[in-house]
């Protein structure tokens, strides 16, 4: 009995170590969105300090962050819904004909490295005098947003029984009713998993839009670098920025984290 409990307590303390080390860049990033510049270059106000919100008023008065914003927004739904429109077909397609090696083969294109896209991207884009636009930033998200959907949704469609669609097929719908109707519902988890991993790929992503963004399009993460000069780093408002960047991500993951649970794990447990 007394095993047992010192293997609990091991167990939690081993919890707590590895939760800290998780979330502590993450509170000191908050912490330091509230204070001066002097105060976080100081070790003696780690944890006791007077509070600001001057970093904060700054990003908003300083910088067009509501635009910047924006265009985030924007982007990364837009890339995310297109994403689901052709992934969601293309995952039940491979799952439903077994094209395992076609899945592979989207697999690998996720792996290869984004920047390796970029000069034909921004080429083809400046031909067609995308450059600047959404519709250029969009489809270069999607690029990463939709292989990644795929990946998800083939074990979330791999793990519904075949007799399901049969049934589907015998009281009258055919194979795109049966996909809409009765498929879909079935996976919810597994799309809302795919949505939001999509969505936090396309609001976080750098590269893209450091080449094919302007000032009518600049996203939140191209806008942290005009906190960042030659001579000096305005650390206060880059971390509050960082704080506006982070906050509707965690929300939003918080607020569907079983979903995310259950859509990972689909098809893990078959028969």
């Amino acid at each position: 009995m007394k095993t047992k409990k010192r293997m609990n307590i091991l167990y939690y303390i081993l919890i707590l170590l590895v939760t800290l080390v998780f979330i502590f860049p993450f509170l000191w990033m908050i912490l330091a969105s509230l204070k001066t510049q002097a105060q976080i270059m100081s070790s003696d106000s780690l944890l006791f300090f007077k509070p600001t919100f001057e970093n904060f008023i700054s990003v908003f008065n300083e910088y067009d962050y509501i635009q910047f914003i924006f265009n985030s927004f924007i982007v990364a739904l837009a890339s995310t819904i297109l994403g689901l429109i052709f992934g969601l077909p293309a995952a039940f397609a491979i799952a439903r004909y077994k094209q395992h090696k076609f899945g592979f083969a989207i697999l690998i294109a996720r792996i290869v490295p984004g920047i390796s896209f970029m000069i034909p991207w921004f080429i083809i884009f400046s031909k067609l005098s995308l450059v600047d636009s959404y519709t250029a930033l969009v489809l270069s998200h999607m690029l990463v947003g939709l292989p990644f959907i795929i990946w998800i949704m083939i074990s979330s469609f791999e793990s519904l029984p075949q007799e399901l669609e049969d049934a589907a097929r015998i009281d009258g719908c055919t194979l795109q009713g049966a996909f809409v109707r009765v498929m879909l519902p079935l996976v919810t988890p597994g799309i809302i998993t795919a949505s939001l991993m999509s969505f936090i790929l396309s609001w976080n992503n750098f590269m893209f839009a450091l080449v094919l963004s302007g000032d009518r399009t600049k996203t939140l993460p191209i806008a942290i670098f005009n906190f960042m000069s030659y001579s000096e780093i305005n650390w206060g408002a880059l971390m509050a920025a960082a704080v506006i960047i982070t906050l509707p991500i965690l929300i939003i993951s918080l607020l569907v984290q079983r979903y995310i649970i259950s859509g990972i794990t689909a098809g893990a447990v078959k028969g």
